[in-house]
């Protein structure tokens, strides 16, 4: 037993906060969970698709670069079905899962992201069938002012600034970014223009923070919808509060709103223009109860209210409430079961049930076994739901999507350096939204489609031989069948990556010099492989 708790010591490093009720050490965790640093590659790191193209279980589908109008889905899930949260509080857009990646973030704020393979509906309700993942800022290490420019080609200008404050009870930072590009071929120049201040507070009655993010991204949309020289500019406000009320009780509430204004024509916008304006107001109360030394009960209440002002959509609202609770038995060091639901009311009064049973043993003291079986769902977006143009018309009476998600897998550590672990997943979907048409010449009707499966496996290996190299191996195959609608003929469902690998070394020789490169080989189904190699240098002035 003395070897478990040893290896159980040395590894409780890193902390997570996704997937878990409660800050926990990686290693604690039945669950697929991966944590991207940011803050610490930050010299090697362009923007946040950067770090998430490091995990090949994430299919980013990106028409422009640096994140512009970016898709983002997990292990073969729509971009729908991924969800995206800041500090923990909710990001996905309801008009339309397109603008999810819409971060009103600039990387310099940005300390890590988590990422969660697999339904998290439990804990975050909508949305989160396929995966989730969490960016986390975190407060400034010491008083400081960071400034970064660039340029490069296609009229690549970027001027980033981040300015913290670093006191014994209150911590300020302030991040802005401007990123411009004239484009890599006409209509596709973008602007992005990013700022966030994040105020820490530590009271008697608890820590506390407060989130103020705003994003301006406008850019040239040729042939994104179509043959068309469109252009678009979608807009994000972001406010949220969290407070500890004591040690056991944290209250949190967010404000996110989003506008797209899209023109199809952008030289003729009188021909056709859409704007649409959403709102989302995101109220939670998290408790956790120790019942005993093993034991930990976790409850709370949250509330979700979504509107929507729009030329083409309509005007419309609807609210969510939900309640949850769980149970976390921890025995002997080498045994842990979390037991949790969550009932979620929606939509005419209509409910979600999303339970979760996960579970681990340590083998040894480098062997850990686990699994997890959860259920998971998503409400239809505004747009699936009322969208109309001449190529795509939406469906009132779409149903939400659920899901059941398996899951085992095995965690080897045999030292400090080396760290592999291997995951088989599976999952079983039902009314699943995608868009369909009988042939090409028709117009993509918004449809449920019954009886969507998807199964893979993850394996990754990673190995830090000596103090200056880090190298990390990760590959995923998956496989997708339905039995209703034709494949052919459906517009995003089997456009998912079959085999995809990620191979990142990493050397820091010295104090002023960092290298990264990575290699990555994608194949999609039905589609021929292809390889990406990117390479970073940087060299740090402290």
């Amino acid at each position: 037993m003395t070897p478990v708790i040893a290896l159980a010591q040395q590894q409780r490093d890193t902390l997570v906060v996704t997937g878990t009720f409660e800050p926990m050490s990686l290693e604690e965790i039945d669950r697929a969970i991966r944590v991207l640093p940011a803050r610490s590659q930050a010299l090697t790191l362009n923007s946040l698709t950067d770090l998430l193209k490091l995990d090949p279980s994430l299919d980013l589908q990106e028409r422009a670069p640096n994140g512009v109008q970016t898709d983002l889905s997990i292990r073969g899930s729509s971009f729908g079905q991924t969800l995206v949260l800041l500090n923990g509080m909710r990001l996905n857009d309801p008009q339309t899962g397109h603008s999810n990646m819409d971060i009103p973030v600039p990387l310099e704020d940005v300390e890590r992201i988590e990422v969660m393979r697999g339904s998290g509906s439990t804990l975050y309700g909508s949305d989160a069938i396929g995966g989730v993942i969490n960016i986390i800022t975190a407060p400034p290490s010491v008083t400081e002012l960071r400034l970064r420019t660039a340029l490069g080609n296609d009229g690549i200008n970027q001027e980033r600034l981040s300015f913290g404050i670093l006191g014994k009870k209150l911590s300020e930072e302030v991040s802005l970014s401007r990123d411009f590009s004239t484009g890599f071929e006409p209509d596709r120049d973008y602007r992005n223009l990013q700022l966030i201040s994040t105020t820490r507070l530590a009271t008697d009655i608890g820590n506390g923070s407060l989130n103020l993010a705003y994003m301006d991204h406008p850019f040239g949309a040729d042939q994104f919808y179509g043959d068309y020289p469109s252009w678009e500019d979608t807009k994000t406000w972001f406010a949220g509060v969290e407070q500890n009320l004591g040690e056991k009780t944290k209250v949190s509430f967010s404000f996110r709103r989003h506008s797209d204004l899209f023109v199809l024509f952008r030289y003729q916008p009188q021909i056709y223009t859409n704007h649409h304006a959403d709102e989302s107001f995101n109220a939670a109360v998290r408790r956790r109860e120790e019942l005993s030394t093993s034991t930990t009960i976790y409850y709370g209440v949250e509330g979700l209210h979504e509107s929507i002002v729009s030329t083409n959509l309509g005007d419309h609202s609807r609210s969510r409430a939900a309640a949850y609770g769980a149970v976390d038995f921890r025995a002997l060091k080498r045994f842990s079961l979390t037991l949790s639901a969550r009932e979620e009311i929606y939509r005419n009064f209509s409910a979600a049930f999303t339970p979760t049973i996960a579970g681990g043993y340590w083998i040894n003291a480098q062997w850990k076994m686990r699994a997890s079986v959860s259920r998971a769902f998503r409400v239809p977006s505004y747009t699936e739901l009322y969208y109309s143009d001449p190529g795509n018309i939406g469906n009132p009476d779409l149903r939400p999507e659920s899901a059941w998600s398996f899951e085992t897998g095995a965690d080897w550590i045999p030292s400090a350096k080396l760290r592999g672990d291997l995951t088989l997943f599976e999952r079983r979907e039902r009314n699943g939204i995608d868009y369909y048409r009988t042939s090409p010449t028709d117009i993509w009707q918004a449809l449920n489609i019954q009886n969507l499966n998807f199964k893979g496996w993850e394996a990754a290996l990673h190995w830090t031989p000596t103090r200056i190299h880090s190298l990390d191996f990760r590959y995923t195959q998956l496989t997708g069948s339905q039995d209703t609608v034709p494949i052919g003929f459906t517009k995003y469902t089997f456009n998912y990556p079959a085999k995809s690998g990620v191979f990142n070394w990493q050397i820091h020789p010295n104090a002023n010099f960092l290298l990264r490169t990575r290699v990555g080989v994608l194949e999609r189904r039905n589609q021929s492989p292809y390889a990406l190699w990117d390479v970073y240098a940087g060299l740090p002035r402290h």
